[in-house]
Formats: C-alpha cells, sequence, structure tokens
C-alpha cells in the first residue's frame, strides 16, 4: 500500500472516530438541555411571578413593605399557577406556604 493509501485510511478512520464523537456529545447535550417549553402561557407566568418575587424582596428590603409583600403575594399565585401546570407539586407546595404566610402578614398588619 503506498503511503497516500495509509493516510487514506487513517483519515477515514479519524473520521469516523470523531463522528461517533460528535453524536455522544450530541447525545449528552439532548439529555440536559432545558425541556421548559419557552413562549407558551405557563412560561410568561413564571418569567413574570420571578421578576415579581425579586420586586417584593427587593422593596421589602427598601421598607416598602406592603407593595413588597403584595408583589410577592401575586408571585406566589403566578408560581402556584405554573406548579399546577408542570404538575410539579413542589413548586405548587412551596408557593402556597409561602403565600399564604404572606398574606396572614398582610392582613395583620391591616387589621392592627
Amino acid at each position: 500500500m503506498t503511503k497516500a493509501g495509509r493516510l487514506a485510511m487513517e483519515l477515514s478512520h479519524e473520521k469516523r472516530r470523531l463522528k461517533q464523537e460528535l453524536e455522544e456529545l450530541q447525545s449528552d447535550y439532548d439529555d440536559i438541555k432545558p425541556t421548559t417549553p419557552t413562549g407558551t402561557t405557563d412560561w410568561y407566568v413564571k418569567w413574570v411571578s420571578m421578576l415579581l418575587a425579586v420586586a417584593g424582596v427587593f422593596l421589602i428590603s427598601a421598607s416598602f413593605m406592603l407593595y413588597g409583600q403584595v408583589a410577592y403575594l401575586i408571585s406566589t399565585v403566578g408560581w402556584i399557577y405554573v406548579g399546577m401546570q408542570w404538575g410539579d407539586r413542589a413548586i405548587m407546595i412551596g408557593s402556597a406556604i409561602s403565600g399564604t404566610a404572606i398574606a396572614m402578614n398582610i392582613v395583620n398588619s391591616l387589621v392592627v
């Protein structure tokens, strides 16, 4: 076999090896890429709820207690909706508990 023939065989083997490695990497990527749908109603509710939760925390930190609590309460309602859409009980329970605590605090501060 000529030198050119051996080189062609080596290149062919290397091409197969690289193709196999690329397929494995693509498979690994497909396994770890986010599966959350984008552009759906629950996607928008999720992001609006996240922004409201962050705004609520900052408002509370800035001593705007009522506004911060209301923003956070609305956020928890959004997260409960998202949890229902995704069938994720952990999101629903965590949001319901924190939302109830915030609602109790709002009622307590308005009544007293």
